[in-house]
Order: structure tokens, then sequence, then C-alpha cells
């Protein structure tokens, strides 16, 4: 097997162009038995983390493979479920794994300053070495966005030369800056742009070879090998990758046709010149190459000098600084004293009990900070009678939050549990979700770009994928397929649950039946041209179409955002390249400053009711317990009502007819795919609550409040604490094992329920006693379990609700 590294290629992530798909890159990789593979999108670092991330899964499914046979050589009977690798199993197969190599294609000009149709634009290949490099790929991405953004986002030699360091360098294809002097007979300037990059990378720069049956690129090889031996530069070859089997070229076009507006029968349209861009084997690499064997030996060398690992968790939260020069704990400590006595008539034990114990957490898992920062804009809304709403998500349930204000929501009236927001058995980050008026929303985010600078603040991109039916009618067009059958196709689409995928559509998924249609099925078998754009639509499917700017996230960082992640554009607001999880993983701060219509209206009554009656409302004081508001609510008139206007919830209000505020959270719980099933035996049970039974009394106070029935995440986890006594922390370990449904995990948690599990100390896990311990039968603690693990998946925040 000849030893060979792909250098050179385009993931989904270089949209509508590149078709070689990271979920398939590793194996493949693999299947030719190399050690590495690198990404090198068009102008952008899009994949760049998933592609490393995917580099990780992929080495760590080989060792978990490689665990199972060793134990089963030695008479155990395992599945690679059972097993989970310690760090010295790393160590021991570290030669499996697969070293992703990031980089990047780089559109590149004289001087990114000039913006005119004159000015020429070249490809350059840029391939990160250490962290250093990949930090300064992020910089350079973010320069050619940002300052060098004209037809292409473009660096210069003036900020490649700034930003070298951990970098290698490829001369590219032949849109290189040095193959187009070449192709265009400039010699002089070919070797004189060379010897500019060969001081500036010094033996990180490489001639790249390529042969793809152009006949310009045999011209620019021949000219490279001539060079490379009168400059003492390295050849390197390439293959300019975009898809991953010579199979898929036909997918690659369409994605082109996609992404230029052309049917696939256009005569003249780009495409490639023909089937040579797919991820070829050592042995194909050198049936190109036959007298250049040192071509192919460099990309080794290459791929030996990359050793990037992402840093994740870093700590660029941004910090507060208290005015009064007291630690952030202190003032957090201080603002909530302060502001509970506006909270509650009375400040009981129970109270100081629950307000001391969310301290500790927050200040001990560090916080408080996280805590102030949020106070701090939260306060400024309201000081600058922005409305911001009452709180919705896992937040509501901290008794810190509600005393400072940054919610409106009593967590001890509505029974809601500070461990589904932070959980010391759980490290997670706390992610409160804020709304504010739609037309004060940007004013509080312009507030948080002054106060922290605009370079340590950015907003978030997202993609738009190809989805099911996004992709069908896409393809579909690109294939001039006529309207009225695209049309009638995609309404033979069931609406299913969950995320709908043409592979479910054709019943090719068991674990979602739901979406199968037996019509678009019997379509597919019976009409030729409809297969064709189903099977094509579904190797599409999923991938990213275009970029655009998520809702609400912003990046909050202590440092400067693009020296960590590479920004770009979106129209006039600058962006993060990666995505919000990604972005959080990294480890900076993400908030969602939510724009909610409703607080706009609400706003707009209250001051057209003091213009025109003279009453000044304070809709925060109202309370819910006016039954003609109900009576409203149950006749169907809730327009503009956040939540309850559509036709289906007005429908469900009207069939429930809620008599409380507890209800109408029920309601929003219950009206979602998955508990709908629950919404009949709520409404019995509402109705009749003397015939409500349960399988032990210890459950009444917990499902009273709902009739008998679970509805809400927290009910499990209160559940879990009664019968079986479990920590709220390690309840809710319990509920998010639950939801994900795997057997290995259920059973170990069932086991755990039953009989208890002592205190794990190095997890930081607490003891739990067990249901039959504490005085279950084991016929009710099944019960109980079965019914939360069926109830999980679907099972609603009520904090959110």
């Amino acid at each position: 097997m000849r030893d060979f590294v792909h250098l050179h290629l385009h993931s989904e992530y270089s949209l509508l162009d590149g078709a070689a798909r990271i979920d398939r890159l590793f194996k493949k990789a693999r299947d030719l038995g190399m050690r590495a593979v690198a990404i090198t999108d068009h102008g952008n670092m899009y994949g760049a983390v998933d592609f490393f991330n995917a580099a990780q899964a992929d080495f760590e499914s080989v060792v978990k493979a490689r665990i199972v046979e060793e134990k089963k050589a030695a008479g155990e009977d395992v599945s690679p479920d059972d097993v989970f690798p310690t760090e010295e199993d790393y160590k021991r197969f570290k030669d499996l794994k697969i070293k992703p190599i990031i980089g990047c294609e780089f559109y590149m000009c004289e001087d990114l300053k000039v913006k005119e149709r004159t000015s020429q634009t070249y490809h350059l290949i840029l391939l990160a070495k250490d962290l250093t490099g990949y930090y300064n790929l992020c910089k350079l991405n973010t320069i050619a966005w940002v300052d060098g953004f004209y037809t292409h986002p473009r660096i210069d030699f003036e900020a490649l030369k700034a930003h070298s360091e951990g970098l290698i360098c490829l001369s590219a294809c032949i849109a290189g800056i040095i193959p187009r002097a070449i192709r265009n007979d400039e010699f002089d300037r070919a070797r004189e742009l060379s010897l500019w990059f060969k001081d500036v990378f010094g033996d990180d720069f490489y001639f790249e070879v390529q042969n793809h049956e152009i006949p310009d690129e045999k011209k620019v090889v021949v000219n490279l090998i001539k060079m490379s031996r009168e400059l003492g530069i390295k050849l390197v070859a390439t293959n300019d990758v975009h898809y991953i089997d010579k199979e898929d070229e036909e997918m690659q076009d369409v994605l082109i046709c996609i992404g230029t507006a052309h049917y696939i029968d256009d005569e003249m349209r780009m495409r490639m010149n023909g089937p040579y861009y797919y991820f070829k084997s050592g042995e194909e690499m050198e049936e190109l190459f036959p007298n250049l064997p040192e071509a192919l030996d460099t990309t080794l060398e290459i791929a030996e000098k990359c050793n990037v690992e992402i840093k994740f968790k870093m700590p660029l939260f941004p910090p507060y600084v208290p005015p009064t020069g007291e630690t952030p704990g202190d003032y957090l400590r201080r603002l909530a004293y302060e502001g509970i006595v506006n909270r509650y008539p009375v400040i009981t034990d129970e109270i100081k009990e629950r307000m001391e114990y969310e301290l500790s957490v927050i200040i001990t898992m560090g916080f408080a900070e996280y805590y102030l920062i949020v106070w701090d804009f939260i306060d400024y809304a309201r000081r600058h009678d922005i409305p911001v709403g009452a709180g919705r998500g896992s937040g509501v349930g901290s008794i810190i939050a509600y005393a400072i204000g940054i919610t409106n929501v009593d967590p001890l009236r509505y029974n809601l549990i500070f461990e589904r927001f932070l959980n010391v058995e759980r490290v997670s980050n706390p992610d409160f979700d804020i709304d504010f008026c739609m037309e004060g929303r940007e004013q509080v985010i312009q507030y948080v770009r002054e106060k922290y600078g605009p370079e340590r603040v950015t907003r978030i991109i997202t993609f738009g994928t190809l989805a099911a039916k996004q992709a069908i009618k896409d393809v579909a067009r690109v294939y001039r397929v006529p309207y009225a059958d695209v049309d009638k196709l995609v309404k033979m689409l069931p609406e299913a649950n969950g995320k709908m995928t043409i592979k479910g559509i054709l019943g090719r998924d068991p674990k979602h039946n739901e979406q199968k249609s037996a019509d678009v099925i019997q379509l597919y078998e019976s009409d030729p041209m409809i297969r064709k754009v189903l099977d094509m639509a579904l190797k599409v499917e999923g991938m990213p179409r275009n970029t655009g700017m998520h809702a609400a996230g912003v990046v909050i960082c202590k440092e400067i955002v693009g020296d960590f992640v590479p920004l770009q554009r979106n129209g006039e607001v600058v962006t993060t390249q990666y995505p919000k999880d990604q972005v959080e993983a990294l480890g900076m701060l993400k908030m969602d400053f939510l724009g909610l219509v409703t607080l706009t209206d609400v706003h707009k009554a209250k001051i057209y009711i003091k213009e025109n009656h003279g009453v000044d409302v304070d809709f925060s004081k109202l309370g819910y317990d006016n039954p003609e508001v109900y009576k409203l609510i149950a006749s169907g008139d809730t327009d503009s009502v956040f939540q309850l206007e559509n036709g289906g919830m007005k429908a469900f209000m009207m069939q429930l007819r809620p008599t409380s505020l507890e209800d109408i959270i029920a309601g929003i719980s219950l009206y979602r795919p998955g508990p709908m099933s629950s919404i009949p035996k709520y409404i019995e049970n509402k109705n009749n609550p003397e015939k409500v039974t349960y399988l032990d009394e210890r459950l009444r106070p917990i499902l009273e409040m709902t009739y008998g029935c679970l509805v809400y995440q927290e009910q499990v986890m209160q559940i879990a604490r009664e019968i079986a006594g479990y920590s709220y922390g390690r309840a809710d370990i319990l509920r998010r094992i639950m939801s994900k449904k795997k057997a290995k995990l259920m059973d170990e948690q069932k086991k755990i329920f039953f009989y208890g599990s002592p205190e794990d100390k190095k997890k930081k896990l607490t003891a739990v006693e067990g249901a039959l311990k504490r005085g279950a039968s084991e016929e009710v603690a099944t019960k109980l379990f079965d019914d939360m693990a069926d109830f999980a998946k679907y099972a609603f925040n009520k904090s959110h609700a």
C-alpha cells in the first residue's frame, strides 16, 4: 500500500461545491490506510471543529473495537457500548489515530485595500502545524472576511506575513498566484513570488503539483519541477478532492447547479472537467505522478509537521468587576439579600436555606460573574424602560436569579428545581434565556458591545441546510422536473415528529417508522425520474446550503473573539464562523438575547392605557386568579397571546378549559409531539379528580397539581428524590439518561433506582438509597421507573413553560 496523505480537500462546508462529507471522510481514509487527512475549504473554517471532533470519534470507535477484541479473546462477552476507554487505552493505540490537519484554501490578492474589478484573486493553501498556526488561520480568516471582502474573502501579502507563524503554505492549484504567473509566461515573476514565500515560510513552503487532465496543469508542473531544483523548494502532490468516491461526481455536479442556479443539462455553466476530484488511494496518486515519488513522500513529511489539538473549555468568560471593590461572590450575595426582601413579605428559613445553597453552588462552580453579567444588562434594560420577559428556561428555577431581578417567576411557588439549571454532579455551563422587547433588544446588545469592547462581542453564525423538502425541491429543479410533479411529491411528504428525513420517508429508518410514506414509496418505484430525484436528494440531504445569523445568540469574550475563532461578515453584522454549540464548547460565553414581539405589544398597551385612561398599569404585579381571564382563554380568544395564539392551541384551550395558571403551564407542556397522547387522560383527570389514584401516596404532592399525570421533567426528578432517595443533582443525570434511551445505561440506572448506589467522590456523585430500601415494592418501583423512562424522552421543562 502506497503511503500518501490528502492535503487539499473540500468538505461540504465549501458550500454547494465541496461534497467530501466529514461523516464519511475518516472511514474512507482508514479503508485506504492513510495516517492523516486535511480539510481546506474555500475561504472559510466552518467545518474545522466538526472535522476535528470527527477524527476523535473515529479514533474512539477504533479503540473500543480493539478493546472488545481483546476482551472477547479473553473469554468476555462484550459490545462496544460496554467499553469506556481510559487515557491509558488511548496511549496504547495512539498509532491507530488518523491525524486531522486543519487548513484553508484562502483567496489571496496583492492588496486587500484595493476593491476594484481589476483586482486579481488567487488561491493559496495554508495548513496549521500547531496551536499558534491554528489561531493564525482564525485571524487570517477574520481579516479576509471583515477587512478584505470583495466578491470573495481575501488576504494579502501583508496579512500573510504578519500571521505566518505555525503555518505551512502550499502554492495551490492552477489558480494560485505562482501557477497563474507560469500560465501567463511570467516566469521571472513566478520566481520572485516563490522567493518571497520561501523567505516568509522557509522550509514550510511547498510547490503544489496536481494532475486532473487539465492542459494548463502540465505546463505548471513542468515549471514548478524546474524551479524546485533551482530554488530548493520541495514539491508536494495533491488531488483537489471535492467528493469521496468516484461515483459521487454527479452529486457534486448537482450541488454546483444548485449553487449557481443552473440546470444540469445547461451547456454554458460551471462544471468540473471530469471524474478526477475524488479521494484517491495512494496507488492512484502514484499512477498520476510516476516520476515524482518524492512529491508523494512530501505529504507524509507535512503530515508529521502538523499536530494541532484544538483547546476546548478555555477560560474565555468575560470578567465582571463589581463597582464596590468586592469579590463577585460577595457582590452577588449582597445584591441577592437586598433584592429578596422585595420578593417575599417574610424571609423564612426555607428561603434563606435555598439562597445559601444556591449561592454556595454558584460561587463554588465559578458562575458568580455569569450571574452578574446577566444582571447587569437586564438592569440596563429596565433602567432604560426596555421591557424584559419574566424568564423562561431552567434558569427560572434559581431563587438568586429571582432575587436580583434576572427572572420574575417565584421558583418556590411553582416548585421549580435549581439543579435543573446548575448541577454540581453534572458540570455544564448555565444558560439564561432572556426575552427583550423587539424594539429595544438591539439597544441592549449595543450596551454589551460598548461595555466589553466591540472586538469581544459578536453574533453567531447559523447554517441553512438541505433538509428533506429543500433537497427534493432543489434537486428536482436541477433535473428540470415539472413543478406540478414536484408539488405533488412534496405534498405527499408526511408531517412527522422530529426531523423528517428522506431515509425515513422511504421506509429505510427502523427508528422512525412513523415517517414512512406508502404513497412516496409507490411513486419512487413507479416513476424513474422521481426515483432519480429522491436518490440524489438522499445523497445531498443535510448538507449546509447557506449561512445566516443566529436570531438571538451573542458571544461575549474576555479576549478578542477573532483571535480564537474565525469571524465573517453576514451583511453588515460580524458573526463567528462556528455555530453556538461549538463556540460554547471552546469556552466562550454565549448569551441568547431573544426578541419577543409580545413584550413590545404589552409595552405599547401600557402606554396607550395611560395616554387614554390615565391609569399606569404595572403588569408585573397583576395576579393570576381572575376567573374572567380564564374564561377568555377557554373561549379561544387569544390572538397575540404568547404561546396561546395558534389555531391548534386555541382549540386545545377550549377543550381543556383552564381554571388556573398551572393548567395553562401544563397545557403548553403537553401540546407538543410526543406528550400529546397524554392530553385525553389529563383532561379526564382534571374533570374527575376524585378518580385519580396514585401508585404510592408519596407521589400525591408531586403529581396532584397535574391531576396524577406526569407532565414535567421536574416531576421525574422529584419522584427519583422522594421514592429512591436521589439528590436533585443525581436525579437530573437520571432524567437525561432516560431521555437518551441507551439500553446499557438504562439497565445501570434501573439497578440504582431499585437498590441504591454508594457515594462516588471521584465522580462527585452523591449516594442513592434506593426505592426498595425506602419502602416501595418491586412492582411499584418497576412501574414507576418504566413510566418515567417512557415519558422522560418527551417531558417538558416546567421552568420553560
